[in-house]
């Protein structure tokens, strides 16, 4: 009978803790933190000027649209839902909300690869080494930041609930 308990409860933990605690992507002192993100409403958005992975940069104080930053991962399922309920959401094709995929921990191949199979038609930059992610959070995938006109920002959520792009509301 323990071992019955033992598989359900570690089945009841791996499935309940989304894409946060990948044991290939996170490091052991992020497997034992809880979520936490640096960025509150009203802030400053920390980062403002990227690269995509087709080499242009990105300055987000050319533009007076809204922003969707969305920091996910190819392989994380958490990302994948959120990334499909967007693109069959208003926000998808609206002229006044620019979209910036940042892949945590990715390769511009995989995020090429990945904007191909899900026909993505949004700017993605590949965090190779976490240093933007890390500006933003300390685990937890995939993280949706709404930035105002201005850069600063309006929400923050963790992706991981079943249609978290229905909480995207500046």
């Amino acid at each position: 009978m323990r071992a019955v308990t033992l598989i359900l409860t570690s089945l009841f933990i791996l499935t309940t803790t989304g894409c946060a605690n990948n044991t290939e992507h996170s490091t052991a002192e992020q497997k034992e933190t809880t979520y936490l993100t640096y960025v509150k409403t009203g802030d400053k958005v920390p980062v403002t000027q990227f690269v995509d992975i087709q080499g242009n940069s990105i300055d987000l104080s050319k533009s007076r649209n809204n922003k969707l930053l969305i920091l996910f991962a190819t392989w994380c399922h958490d990302s994948q839902r959120t990334i499909k309920h967007l693109t069959a959401s208003d926000i998808y094709l609206s002229p006044n909300v620019d979209i910036i995929g940042i892949g945590r921990e990715e390769s511009k191949e995989a995020l090429d690869k990945f904007a191909a199979e899900y026909q993505l038609n949004f700017t993605l930059v590949a965090d190779t080494d976490r240093s933007i992610y890390n500006q933003f959070a300390n685990t937890g995938i995939p993280r949706l930041i709404l930035l105002d006109a201005d850069n600063n920002v309006v929400k923050t959520l963790i992706g991981e609930t079943e249609n978290a792009i229905t909480e995207v509301v500046w």
